[in-house]
Formats: C-alpha cells, sequence, structure tokens
C-alpha cells in the first residue's frame, strides 16, 4: 500500500458515522487526520515553530477554519471568483474551536502554534463547525506539540421540548436551543448558546446532556492518540526565574495593593506606572539577561493580589460586594437624526447602539457554506483603541469585534419581530466608548434600549451580564459583573443575555481546563439575578416598552402580496413600470419571488399611493371603484385615462363632465389629473370609466341634464386599437 501509515478509526455520534483517517493526507503537518461526519469531510492540521517567538508575553496560537465553497457546490460571487478573506461564520467557528483548546496549552509556551481546519464538504445534516472541532482535537492529541487534550464537541437542540444531539438541518429550523459544549475527559471546557428563552433548568440540563456525549467522544480521540500519537516534545519555558519573581515580590507588594486598590482604571495606571519605574530602577542591574521577565513578575504580583483577596478576603478591587454590580445608567435619544438610540454604562463600561431601519433590499446577502444566503437583521460591534485610553490607527473590525457583534446578535435574535409583523431590514452599531469589563453585554443593554426607542416591537426586552471565577484546587467562587482586572488575573468570563423569561444567549471563556457542574449551575443563577435586576431597575423606568410610532426620519413601511404571475406585471418590460412608481411615488419597491411587495418611503402618503397603484397593476380594478388618474391621450370619442403604471381605461366624451360636452379638449388635456368611477371591464378586459360619476358621486355635483342617455357614436375598430393592444400585452 502507498500510505503504509494510513489507519481509520470509526465510531458513531448521534446515529451518524464519525470516521477519523490519518497518515494519507498533509504528512508534513505535526499532527493532520480527515474527519467524516456523515458526508461532512474536513481536513485539520496543527503545526508549531521550532523556536520561540521573540518579545512576546502571551502563547502565540492561531486557528483558523477555512470555508471552501466548492464543499456545497459553489463558486464564489467575488470579481476574482474565489475564496478571499475569512467570512464572518468562518471567524465565529475559529473562535469556538480555539476556546476550548487554547486552556489546554503550557502557559509558559512562546512557540507559535497553528491549527487549520479545512472545510471539504458539507453534508447540512452534519455541522462542519462540531466536526472541525473533533477533527482539530485528534490533530493536536497524535501531534507532537505539548497540549493536556483531549477536548470533544457536541451541538445540542430543544425540538419539541426534547434535546437532541446534533440536531439535523430539519430539526435546527425548529429547535428553540442552538448550544455548544465542549468537554475535557471530566469538565465541561466551553459553552456558547443562542436559545429562544430557555430557562436556567433546562439550559443546565442541556449543558450536561452534552457534556456526557462528549466523554464518549474523548475516550474515543484516546484510542486514536493511543495508537498513533506521537511523543510530546519539550519546549523552552517563559516563566520567568521563580527567585525573580519573590525578590520583586517582596520589594513591591505593598505598593502594588496600594495602586491597585480604586474603582477607577485610569487612577490605577497612573499609580502602578512609578511602581513600574522604581522596579525596574532597583533590578534592571541585577537581572540584565531578563530585563523582559520584569514585567512578568509585576503581571504575576498584580494577579496574585487580585486572587488572594478575592479568595481568602472576599474582597473586590473596587470595594463592591461579590454579589454587587457596579453603578449602572441607561439613556436614549442621544442622537437627533438617526432613527433610535440608547446608551448603557456600567461603572466604566459604556456602550451606546445606534438602530437604523430600512428596507428589505437593504438585508445582507450571505455567500457561505450553509444555506442561509440572506440576513435581515445586522449587528456590528466597534471597539476603538480610545475606549480603554490607547491610541492606534483603526484597521477595521477583528475577530474579537466580530465575535462579540454576533454574540449581542444572537442575544436579541429572539425578540426580533418577524418580517411579517415589521417588514423592515434592521442594523444595530454598538460602539464601545469605555471598556473596563464586559463591554459585550453592555451591547445588549444598549440594544435592547436603541430598539424599543426606534419603535422596533421586539417581543421582551433583553439584559445581559457576566459572572467571574477564581479557583484554588478544589476551592471556588464566582462574582457577577466582572471588571478588567478580574477578568485578566481570573478563570472565566461567563457572559449569560437573557429576558425575565429565560435565557437567549451565552459565551463562555475560561483559562483553566473547565468547569463542575456546581460552577455552571452558579453561575447561571448569579446572571440571572444580576439581569433582572437591571431589567426592573435601571432599563423599565427608562423605556418600559417599544415606541408606537417610527423616528420621522425612519423609512414608512407598507406590504402587500400578490399573485406570483403577476409579478410582471408589477415591475413591467425592462423595469419601466416599477421605476416609474418609484420615481412618482418617492418610494423604494422591493419584490420577493413568492409575490411579497415591500414598499418604503419617508412620507406614509407616498407609500400609500404606489401601494394602490401596485394593487391596481396587480388585481384587476372592481366595478365602482374609483381612481385617481392621469390623461394620457385625447380622442374625438373620449379621453384614455391611466390609473396606475400600465394601466389604462376610457372615459366616454359622455362620461367626462356632469354637463354635456361637445368637444374632449375643453374639459381635459393631456397630463391632467382626474378622479374617476370603473364602470366595467369589458369582454377583452378594457376598462370604461367615467369621471361624470366620480364628481357626481364623491363631490356632491349635480348633472345639469340627465345626458345619461344621449346617442353616442360607438367608435370605430381603429379608434381604440391601441388600448386594446396595451390591454392585451398587459393583461
Amino acid at each position: 500500500m502507498f500510505f503504509k501509515d494510513f489507519k481509520t478509526f470509526e465510531t458513531t455520534v448521534a446515529d451518524r458515522p464519525l470516521k477519523i483517517e490519518v497518515g494519507k493526507m498533509a504528512q508534513l503537518a505535526a499532527g493532520s487526520c480527515l474527519v467524516r461526519y456523515g458526508e461532512t469531510e474536513i481536513l485539520c492540521t496543527a503545526t508549531m515553530s521550532p523556536k520561540p517567538r521573540e518579545g512576546v508575553d502571551f502563547f502565540p496560537l492561531s486557528v483558523d477554519f477555512e470555508e471552501k465553497l466548492y464543499s456545497v457546490g459553489k463558486i464564489p460571487g467575488s470579481f476574482q471568483r474565489r475564496e478571499g478573506k475569512a467570512s464572518e461564520k468562518a471567524v465565529l467557528a475559529s473562535r469556538v474551536i480555539d476556546r476550548p483548546i487554547r486552556p489546554l496549552f503550557p502557559k509558559d509556551m512562546r512557540n507559535d502554534v497553528g491549527v487549520v481546519a479545512t472545510v471539504m464538504s458539507v453534508d447540512p445534516d452534519c455541522s462542519p463547525e462540531i466536526t472541525a472541532m473533533i477533527g482539530v482535537s485528534v490533530a493536536l492529541s497524535i501531534s507532537d506539540i505539548p497540549w493536556d487534550g483531549p477536548v470533544a464537541g457536541v451541538s445540542v437542540g430543544l425540538v419539541d421540548g426534547e434535546l437532541v444531539i446534533n440536531p439535523t438541518a430539519e430539526q435546527r429550523e425548529k429547535s428553540d436551543l442552538q448550544l455548544t459544549v465542549a468537554s475535557t475527559s471530566d469538565l465541561v471546557a466551553m459553552i456558547e448558546a443562542g436559545a429562544n428563552e430557555v430557562p436556567n433548568d433546562k439550559m443546565f440540563e442541556a449543558i450536561m446532556f452534552g457534556h456526557e456525549q462528549n466523554q464518549k467522544i474523548v475516550e474515543f480521540i484516546k484510542t486514536i492518540q493511543a495508537e498513533v500519537g506521537k511523543e510530546k516534545i519539550d519546549f523552552p519555558s517563559n516563566d520567568p526565574d521563580p527567585e525573580m519573581y519573590e525578590a520583586i515580590k517582596e520589594f513591591a507588594i505593598d505598593d502594588v495593593r496600594a495602586a491597585l486598590d480604586t474603582d477607577d482604571k485610569r487612577i490605577r495606571d497612573e499609580r502602578l506606572k512609578p511602581i513600574y519605574d522604581a522596579v525596574h530602577e532597583k533590578f534592571d542591574e541585577v537581572y540584565p539577561d531578563d530585563v523582559a521577565k520584569i514585567e512578568d513578575c509585576l503581571y504575576k504580583l498584580q494577579k496574585y493580589i487580585v486572587r488572594r483577596w478575592l479568595l481568602d478576603d472576599g474582597k473586590r478591587v473596587d470595594g463592591r460586594g461579590i454579589n454587587e454590580i457596579r453603578p449602572l445608567n441607561a439613556e436614549v435619544d442621544l442622537l437627533s437624526r438617526v432613527h433610535g438610540s440608547g446608551m448603557f454604562t456600567r461603572g466604566q463600561t459604556q456602550v451606546l447602539t445606534v438602530t437604523t431601519l430600512g428596507a428589505m433590499s437593504d438585508v445582507q446577502m450571505l455567500d457561505g457554506i450553509d444555506n442561509e444566503d440572506s440576513k435581515r437583521y445586522i449587528h456590528h460591534y466597534n471597539f476603538p483603541s480610545y475606549s480603554v485610553g490607547e491610541t492606534k490607527p483603526s484597521r477595521g473590525p477583528g475577530r474579537r469585534e466580530i465575535g462579540h457583534g454576533a454574540l449581542a446578535e444572537r442575544a436579541l435574535l429572539p425578540v426580533i419581530p418577524s418580517v411579517e409583523d415589521f417588514p423592515y431590514c434592521i442594523r444595530l452599531v454598538s460602539e464601545v466608548l469605555s471598556s473596563n469589563g464586559s463591554t459585550s453585554q453592555g451591547s445588549v443593554c444598549a440594544s435592547t434600549l436603541s430598539l424599543m426607542a426606534a419603535g422596533v416591537p421586539i417581543k421582551a426586552p433583553v439584559a445581559g451580564i457576566s459572572c467571574g471565577l477564581i479557583t484554588e484546587g478544589d476551592r471556588f467562587m464566582t462574582m457577577v459583573d466582572i471588571q478588567g482586572l478580574e477578568d485578566f488575573f481570573g478563570d472565566m468570563d461567563f457572559k449569560v443575555a437573557g429576558t425575565h423569561k429565560g435565557i437567549t444567549a451565552i459565551q463562555m471563556d475560561i483559562k483553566i481546563h473547565g468547569l463542575t457542574p456546581e460552577i455552571i449551575k452558579e453561575a447561571l443563577e448569579k446572571t440571572y439575578n444580576a439581569r433582572i435586576y437591571i431589567l426592573d431597575e435601571i432599563m423599565k423606568p427608562v423605556i418600559a416598552e417599544p415606541r408606537k410610532e417610527l423616528s420621522k426620519y425612519a423609512p414608512k413601511m407598507l406590504t402587500t402580496k400578490i399573485s406570483p404571475d403577476k409579478i410582471g406585471d408589477v415591475i413591467g418590460k425592462q423595469g419601466k413600470v416599477i421605476q416609474k412608481i418609484c420615481a412618482e411615488c418617492n418610494c423604494k419597491i422591493d419584490v420577493e419571488e413568492d409575490g411579497s411587495i415591500f414598499i418604503s418611503s419617508l412620507d406614509i402618503e407616498d407609500a400609500k399611493r404606489a401601494l394602490t397603484m401596485v394593487e391596481t397593476i396587480a388585481n384587476d380594478p372592481e366595478p365602482g371603484s374609483f381612481y385617481n388618474g392621469i390623461v394620457t391621450r385625447l380622442m374625438d370619442f373620449g379621453a384614455f385615462v391611466e390609473i396606475a403604471p400600465g394601466k389604462e381605461g376610457l372615459v366616454h366624451i359622455s362620461r367626462l363632465d356632469v354637463k354635456r360636452v361637445n368637444k374632449v379638449e375643453d374639459v381635459v388635456a393631456v397630463g391632467d389629473k382626474i378622479i374617476v368611477k370603473v364602470l366595467e371591464i369589458d369582454d377583452q378586459g378594457r376598462l370604461n370609466l367615467s369621471r361624470r360619476d366620480a364628481l357626481i358621486e364623491l363631490e356632491g355635483m349635480k348633472p345639469e341634464n340627465d345626458i345619461s342617455d344621449t346617442p353616442r357614436r360607438a367608435p370605430r375598430r381603429d379608434d381604440r386599437r391601441g388600448s386594446r393592444n396595451f390591454n392585451k400585452n398587459n393583461r
């Protein structure tokens, strides 16, 4: 056999085959495998640089989830017809894989590690994100890269009240829960969830249900590792020398402790600057070869102080109680011309969210590997450098911004009204004005305020809060509303958003191997109590429910639905009919394939006129109905009047006025706007109209004499040829 090291390992997950192939593809990588789950197939590789990266104080791990459109039989829609930068969904998938694997690497390692999951085939019933997570775990486990895995992941759905592992595409459409759980052999390593207001107890049950299934997959990966895994290599540690750390600790601990003891991040930073200068002045000459490690020692010292305060004294840096939230403030209507705005402030974390409403043609078009081709509700999150008091140029949204925007979007999606109830494209932009802990959950609160101020009829207000964690052996403690230092030096950032009724989103970041069920249950309870307080005591007094009226600057939207076979009539040849309606009514019209029509205009009266025109074209006018029309042609026997673009009828001379008319030109001219009544639609589909009847019935005018029986010359055959041909072409 050509591939002498080729091996295949098989199991089942959720009654679908899971196959791992090693030894055939990408053999120069430190670890590689092809994962086949159903007909989803992903190549996963892991590599590590031979030497540490110089001058970094973090572990340089990169995780790339690469979507290949050939995996779903698509050719990219870009000009070059090839994949470009990672889509937002690919970035989010990379982050979901990153979070459970990163804490399992040695914290003192500085070698670059790269993980790549290349999506080569997609079965809609078998999630490529879950498949990639398992494949990455296998690749790292069998490689020589130091890593304390494996981990495994599954998705959990809630379909008709029943929990389902790795739901199919059909089940996902009906599911009230989209939960991803990753686990080690004994702990929960990562939680990511979007939910339709799922209660705490059901969410906890779902997490543990997924965790239980993960144990089987972890054991499966261990059998692969035992058979084909390489021995882990040694690496140069970046930890400072213990003697050096103890010397700096003894010299600076009292000053650092005093500097940290404040609720103001700016004051804390100012206090620390002279301490850093003093430590460098004393120890740069003592440790000339390890000057860079002095900063590491000072970071480690701050971490030691904060953790000891929390674990031993129950004391927080800013003096709050363990379950106390920082001072809160909520405001709306901060910006004059936008459609809606809301600002939420928690301590020194401040987020302003702006709502913009648009026509349905403004929806975001997607070019990805799943079945979603457009997005009506869009949430963007911006994190400028000034929000943390730094100066650096803006390079566009990074992975963090994309991830936090998606989290806020997921948290609010369950309460966004349907397109039938609110036919608008909705864009939210969360601007982080100041950051000192959990801006993503601040953006959830600010976005709820902004949506209600804009008049978007959301189903319920949503609030978000984070919970932190400190562990030491078997000891642990959780604290609500963590600020920056507690996030940096703590072990967890457990973010939960939801309504009174239940959870809408979860994202869990941890720095340890995983969480026990007790920690998860306590975090869910604390975040529930905190978000109810925010909803009732802070947000509700400012704006209790969505406004009934939209901003005067927001477009006004009307909708109707026509028969799909009438779409061509509404659009017209080369779009002339719909363009004429838009020009005359100063509006925008979007037409869907199913016959749904969306009309938007800043003036509701313009939108109503356009709606009347569309319905007139799409539906045959009923005899007895009235229309405002425009005179298009004059004949000896009467005038042709257009009651809607492409819809024209004849007003006979005897029906032009309440008095006798000798010449058509004496009463109307081309371009005149007149009101007419539909008398009949003949067997050839031609409209017979009357201005006389409209004047009598609508304006109360009285005829000078009875002319209803006035002899009329029937139009010659060629007189109405133009009208007959027009109607024939537009029926």
